[in-house]
């Protein structure tokens, strides 16, 4: 990769450009408010400027992190880890709702992902494959440019460490565009707004840096977009609903969730790092 001058404003030249693309869809053309309930077109663009950027820093996408070798098998733990995690959550939501005598079924249906709750309710195959296909390009958007490109680009400056807390800490920021638009719409107050904000920044934030150390770990970016599609469709589409509404616990089940993932990847992740500084793992060629 070419070495730029001033790595960190080229990061967050990159990023403002995409953060407008997104602040384009979600105030002006709102796709995720139509048919296909997803805010795919910025994500799409974030595609063609990571595609951009690579060629203009004489990279490629192996480079940072889209490695070839293991694809399959990194995905397929990250999807592992992923529903391992959310079926703790789950069960104990359930077992929430069951202790408050509320408890009615597990329903599978398409919805809208709103901090608090879901929104929607599509049956339709097609609604399913729309999911799954905006959730794969998010994956591989997000993923790529910040646990691949950003990350790269801040460690010809930074130590790892300081480069995924820059990264996260964008990642956390990214988020916040659906509740100032709420607001904008008049569908939550000043201070609701602020707590969404705030929750979404910082569990946001933890959920990069638990996919950098991921992909730290793994070498590739892979096990973290399996991870990251997990996390992003499982609540759209397996609901716990009770006599009283649905996902009504949801703000539990995903802090368990990802407190969880957070917790389990920091605690192998500590662990390996202290085996390479004593010398007890093995050298890389």
């Amino acid at each position: 990769m070419k070495k730029l001058r001033s790595p960190l404003l080229s990061v967050l030249a990159i990023y403002i450009l995409c953060f407008i693309f997104r602040i384009i869809e979600y105030f002006i053309i709102r796709t995720d408010q139509t048919l296909l309930g997803e805010a795919i077109i910025h994500k799409i663009a974030g595609i063609i400027i990571l595609w951009i950027a690579i060629k203009m820093l004489s990279a490629d996408f192996e480079y940072i992190g889209f490695k070839r070798k293991g694809i399959f098998k990194n995905f397929a733990f990250g999807l592992l880890f992923g529903i391992s995690v959310f079926t703790a959550a789950y069960g104990t939501e359930i077992l929430i709702a069951v202790s408050q005598g509320n408890f009615q079924s597990l329903q599978f249906y398409v919805s809208s992902y709103a901090v608090d709750k879901n929104i929607g309710n599509e049956t339709g195959i097609l609604f399913f494959l729309i999911c799954i296909v905006g959730n794969i390009v998010n994956v591989w958007m997000e993923e790529g440019i910040y646990r691949g490109l950003f990350q790269k680009i801040l460690q010809q400056k930074y130590k790892f460490i300081a480069a995924a807390i820059i990264c996260s800490i964008l990642f956390g920021v990214w988020h916040v565009i659906g509740p100032i638009r709420n607001y904008y719409d008049g569908l939550s107050s000043m201070g609701g707004m602020a707590a969404n904000i705030f929750m979404l920044v910082i569990t946001s934030g933890l959920v990069g840096f638990k996919a950098a150390m991921i992909t730290k770990l793994t070498g590739s970016l892979y096990m973290a977009m399996g991870d990251h599609f997990v996390n992003n469709t499982i609540v759209n589409i397996l609901h716990v609903t009770s006599y009283t509404g649905a996902d009504e616990l949801m703000f539990v089940r995903i802090t368990i969730a990802q407190s969880l993932s957070f917790l389990l990847v920091l605690v192998f992740y500590i662990w390996k790092q202290k085996k390479i500084d004593s010398g007890s793992a093995p050298s890389e060629n």
